[in-house]
């Protein structure tokens, strides 16, 4: 069986009626923790950002240009990462393929004494 729990009336109220005076101050409460929440989430920035048609374009483009670099970056470090595992292992000694990784690595090094 489940328990139900009795609300006894809060001492100086009569009969269970709520005061109208404590009634606002809660909700005035409730209503100043919303709008802190709500200027915490920076939902008004957000808003005129939306409103803001050149602003979001730039934003947009900025953030994409940011992402092309570092996908860029990241690739180019693991292609290296990549083929420097496989010229000092097994590439190597494929005919063909390491022939053809022999030359980038040669073309690669004078580039780089230069």
């Amino acid at each position: 069986m489940e328990s139900v729990q009795e609300h006894s009336p809060k001492p100086g109220r009569g009969g269970g009626e709520q005061d109208p005076a404590d009634a606002l101050e809660r909700t005035a409460q409730r209503l100043d923790t919303l709008v802190r929440a709500l200027e915490q989430m920076r939902i008004r920035e957000y808003a005129e950002t939306l409103h803001n048609t050149r602003r979001l374009l730039l934003l947009n483009f900025m953030s994409g240009m940011a992402r092309g670099i570092g996908m860029a970056i990241g690739f180019s470090i693991l292609g290296a990462v990549v083929i420097y595992i496989l010229t000092d292992t097994f590439i190597a000694h494929l005919p063909v393929v390491g022939d053809f990784i022999a030359e980038i690595v040669k073309i690669v090094q004078t580039h780089l004494t230069r």
